[in-house]
């Protein structure tokens, strides 16, 4: 291709045409544009409108975080992991803990597992809400967008009332969860279903039946079961072809076996069934919630019970049932010098793991999220790799949008929902 203008290049014609037959048009979307999704560049070779090639580019994100719990304790790991996806912390945070658990051969208690699941599933709302609103933006439902802010901003405050973070909350540990859950948190959660109830329906009267909407994404970006099998894609994009593949169902884990919800599904295969389908998990994460709130009237442990893995103030020693331990802190500083010390080497330095390796999948927003950690024995993790579901469905952008035209591009990478905090790590 040396002396070509890629911009413009002609096609090579048959022998005897006189004239090309086309132009080959190669644009960037992205990787600093409104409907990239965050720093994503597409290479896209163009005929016309006619997208004829489709590359992804990423990269532009990476901010080493893999590498960095290297040279932090596996406590500390946390706070590296829970900026992968950036949108949906509370999985990065499970996956790792339910990784590094695997290794240690602990069990968390139920209420920890209860707390885990709740944020989990709140942090799953928030997600679908942000896909919804930034996909209505960039189809120019505006108003899409400013609804789905509002709810998400209802999602980030219980967030914020319950681990004291909007977002990166790093709540989630290994052996259990930080503290308990704030006084009033029963209350605060009912309250947010009730809003989340009244105000889902709205999405269905202002989209689902919405001529123009209905344009722009019934029959786009249509990947069949064959293909999603072939490149390992998950999650909506997954199941909205039929194949009922979650993980909360199919390899259950933090006590999802015990819950009763139902894993939607759609048969289309294109952007408008992906769109219907996070509306329905949104309902089905409510219905989680509130069977969480149940279980939540019952007190109990948020550590495991092993003083080589918890904070002596984790463990409840001292505390008054909903996580106010500072009581307790204060009486080994001037009690229980061994305690102090015990304290002080947990947190500075951190808890051994045994060797050996450990790989846990779990469900995120956008599918299957995995995540491997190596341990040589020691305090800090030899390794940990995560599996972002946003990286491997990006494979699937070709077969989406090769042969649609360039606005089918946009609508299409919506319904992937990439998060590039997550895709470079």
């Amino acid at each position: 291709m040396a002396g070509i203008d890629l911009r413009t290049a002609p096609f090579e014609v048959e022998s005897g045409d006189p004239e090309p037959i086309g132009e080959r048009v190669i644009i960037n979307l992205g990787p600093q544009h409104p409907s990239s999704h965050g720093v994503l560049r597409l290479i896209l070779e163009l005929e016309g409108e006619t997208v004829t090639q489709a590359r992804s580019v990423i990269g532009y994100l990476h901010t080493g975080i893999e590498k960095n719990c290297e040279y932090r304790t596996w406590t500390q790991g946390v706070t590296f992991v829970t900026r992968a996806d950036y949108l949906s912390p509370a999985f990065n945070e499970a996956a790792y803990c339910l990784a590094v658990e695997k290794l240690l051969g602990i069990e968390v208690p139920p209420r920890a597992e209860v707390i885990r699941v709740l944020l989990m599933e709140l942090t799953r709302i928030s997600s679908h809400l942000v896909t919804l609103g930034a996909n209505g933006m960039e189809l120019g439902a505006i108003t899409a967008m400013t609804m789905a802010g509002r709810e998400r901003e209802e999602a980030l405050h219980l967030l914020e009332f319950l681990t004291g973070l909007r977002m990166n909350m790093a709540f989630i540990r290994p052996g259990g969860v930080a503290q308990d859950i704030p006084i009033g948190s029963v209350e605060r959660v009912g309250e947010f279903i009730d809003v989340m109830d009244k105000r889902l329906p709205e999405y269905d009267k202002l989209l689902t039946g919405q001529p123009i909407w209905h344009r722009r994404m019934v029959g786009i970006g249509v990947l069949p079961l064959e293909g999603c099998l072939q490149l390992g894609v998950t999650g909506p994009v997954l199941r909205s072809t039929g194949y009922p593949w979650d993980l909360r169902k199919t390899m259950p884990y933090s006590g999802y076996e015990t819950y009763d919800f139902e894993a939607p599904t759609a048969t289309e295969a294109d952007c408008f069934a992906r769109f219907r389908l996070r509306i329905a998990e949104m309902h089905e994460s409510l219905g989680i919630m509130r069977q969480c709130v149940e279980r939540l009237r019952q007190p109990g442990a948020v550590m495991v019970g092993d003083p080589k893995i918890g904070w002596p103030a984790q463990l409840g020693l001292g505390s008054d049932g909903q996580g106010n331990s500072l009581e307790y802190v204060r009486r080994i500083m001037g009690q229980s010098m061994e305690s102090l010390i015990h304290h002080f080497k947990l947190v500075t330095e951190g808890f051994r793991v045994p060797a050996g390796q450990a790989f846990v999948a779990i469900e995120n927003p956008r599918g299957e999220l995995g995540c491997h950690v190596v341990s040589d024995g020691g305090t800090r993790p030899w390794r940990v790799h995560l599996r972002d579901p946003g990286f491997v469905n990006l494979q699937a952008v070709p077969a989406m949008v090769e042969g649609a035209t360039l606005p089918d591009v946009v609508a299409s990478i919506a319904s992937i929902d990439p998060v590039m905090g997550g895709v470079d790590r």
